[in-house]
């Protein structure tokens, strides 16, 4: 007996196949982070859709971290704002670690829906050291520089024991589209920098944070 083309085999399943809702990878991403448990000494960020372990800071890095944490303390004392190390910026399902942020001191109304850290737009200045090695110097001065653009943060200055003798970089004017910056000044160690706007505006970058000139 020939079968006829329409029939189908008698294992072949009758019903619809079902639609099955696939998350996204920044949704897969901001769980597994979500749930992660490193060892002390770790941290994790999502960064352009990776989730990047690193090791907490050394020594040197530690150290220039801290007096900027201290100094803005002693700028932003008594204001509406405040300095934070090594919280969470939340930012559409990515997470980072920066070394210092300025926020509002109450940061109550600008927590993100599960209350893992504080939204970037609460954001008004980060700050990050470089870190020895490639791939750390590549987060900060790439990854990071375009993650903070793309969020709108309205300054970013990176501290850079490896940038030549040592220098400071200014970003601002972020351009969310572009990923970039419209206006970045560098200066060497030795030179001050000063916070152009936004509640740190007028707190100055100088030896006292990164150690004397150079070379």
């Amino acid at each position: 007996m020939t079968a006829l083309a329409h029939e189908r085999p008698e294992t072949m399943s009758e019903a619809p196949a079902e639609i099955v809702n696939v998350p996204d990878l920044d949704e897969v991403l901001w769980q597994a982070w979500k749930a992660m448990e490193l060892p002390e000494g770790y941290r994790a960020e999502i960064i352009e859709g990776a989730i990047e372990v690193s090791p907490t800071a050394c020594r040197s890095h530690m150290q220039i971290a801290n007096r900027v944490r201290k100094a803005l303390d002693k700028f932003l004392d008594g204001g509406e704002y405040a300095c934070y190390q090594d919280g969470n910026v939340i930012h559409d399902r990515k997470a980072w670690i920066p070394d210092v942020f300025v926020a509002p001191e109450d940061t109550e109304p600008c927590g993100d829906e599960d209350d893992m850290g504080v939204r970037a737009d609460a954001v008004h200045l980060v700050v990050e050291v470089v870190s020895p090695g490639k791939r750390n110097q590549d987060r900060e001065r790439v990854r990071k520089r375009r993650e903070y653009a793309r969020a709108g943060i309205p300054v970013y200055v990176i501290i850079d024991d490896y940038d030549g003798q040592g220098a400071v970089t200014l970003f601002t004017g972020p351009r969310p589209d572009k990923a970039d910056w419209e206006d970045i000044h560098r200066v060497p160690y030795g030179t001050e920098v000063t916070v152009p706007e936004g509640p740190a505006k007028g707190f100055v970058i100088g030896e006292a944070i990164t150690g004397p000139k150079r070379g």
